[in-house]
């Protein structure tokens, strides 16, 4: 079985055979592949891979079992002698390993599963259910990737589990994409943590909603910045409400082309973006407005909907300037809030029919919200 000492785990297989190729050979890594009895993973660690077990996320909010995982346990129960051939296996990776043919055992060093963790999960359930009455312990194929390269582990993490439809949030989670803008954040609010996984939850509210963050980012850039992005209609935002994949894709792409200028205008009105969607989500002014689709409780206003806020949001943007101590939002004293209420209210109605997930995709609402701002910020400018 599996045994930890410090770093090191000593791993107990079944057979073993080193399939390095010359490429292996001259990049200085190591593939090892065989079978191995079941008990021999279930302490592995899973820290390197873009995601943990999903029926036990964190521990916290249990996920309905998937397919995947039905049909693991149906093996597992059923036909545990076939487990071998009918699973995929695990693939891990460790910075070093020591084989001893004697004793059938890899001192493997500091060694993570990275495609798997849904196997591990559904063989720790079954050896918790059925213990000592187990009459077969089934073997798993292993391949144990031996590099001390973090970038290539990262990588093949990502490749690995791309056949089970892994989400953005947990690649750009998993190539450091997202720490900067976590650093930012914890500038503001040192208790910030960004969801960088998609078994990071949020409904108890320890970690901020990243996705809805980079769409508010993307929601309050200046044009100047948008028009380097290529995109084709840099005045037309609905984008940041809508596509909520293609905003973090977006991100994702000025972190690797490593541009300054747009990558820190993201950095650091990013705190202003959030602080700006947490106050219209909630803002008292709304009351008396009689939009129908606000969520109230005894005369408070509860939630406002995404639709009417990133319009908001989005004006906002006439107010972005450049200083000499980094990207900062410069309201003009004279504009209220109760003024772009008013005309977030009417263009709710008359532009949007009483439909927030309509306002929220109407250019046209975007653009009257945005002609009120652009106007005062003219003015200050004077």
């Amino acid at each position: 079985m599996l045994k930890k000492t410090k770093s090191t785990y000593d791993f107990a297989f079944s057979t073993c055979r080193n399939i390095s190729c010359p490429d292996d050979d001259s990049a200085q890594r190591k593939v090892y592949s065989g079978h191995a009895p079941i008990t021999s993973v279930l302490g592995l660690n899973d820290h390197e891979n873009v995601r943990e077990y999903l029926v036990e996320a964190r521990g916290k909010q249990k996920h309905s079992p998937t397919l995947v995982h039905q049909a693991i346990r149906k093996t597992l129960k059923d036909h545990p002698e076939q487990f071998s051939v009918l699973n995929g296996g695990m693939v891990i990776v460790a910075h070093s390993a020591e084989l001893d043919d004697k004793t059938k055992i890899l001192h493997l060093n500091n060694p993570s599963i990275i495609n798997g963790s849904q196997t591990q999960g559904e063989l720790k359930r079954y050896v918790s259910e059925y213990g000592s009455d187990l009459d077969f312990t089934p073997n798993i194929k292993y391949e144990i990737i031996v590099t001390t390269d973090e970038d290539l582990i990262a990588e093949i993490s990502i490749a690995r589990n791309f056949q089970n439809d892994v989400r953005a949030i947990s690649i750009a989670g998993r190539r450091g994409q997202l720490d900067q803008l976590e650093i930012e954040m914890q500038k503001h609010d040192s208790k910030i943590k960004l969801r960088k996984s998609e078994t990071d939850l949020t409904q108890d509210d320890e970690f901020l909603d990243t996705e809805k963050l980079i769409q508010v980012i993307f929601a309050l850039l200046p044009e100047e910045i948008l028009a380097k992005l290529n995109i084709i209609d840099p005045s037309n935002k609905v984008f940041a409400y809508s596509q909520k994949t293609r905003c973090l894709k977006l991100y994702q792409k000025i972190v690797e082309d490593e541009s300054p200028e747009i990558y820190n205008c993201c950095l650091q009105i990013a705190p202003h973006a959030w602080n700006l969607y947490k106050k219209w989500k909630s803002h008292p002014e709304f009351k008396g407005t009689r939009l129908r689709s606000i969520t109230r409780d005894e005369g408070s206003i509860i939630d406002v909907p995404d639709g009417i806020v990133f319009p908001i949001i989005a004006a906002y943007s006439a107010f972005v300037r450049r200083t000499s101590n980094g990207w900062k939002i410069q309201q003009p004293k004279h504009l209220t809030d109760k003024e772009l209420i008013n005309s977030a209210a009417q263009a709710y109605m008359e532009i949007a029919g009483h439909n927030p997930q309509t306002m929220g995709k109407s250019k046209a609402c975007y653009s009257s919200l945005y002609t009120i701002t652009s106007i005062y910020a003219k003015l200050e400018k004077k």
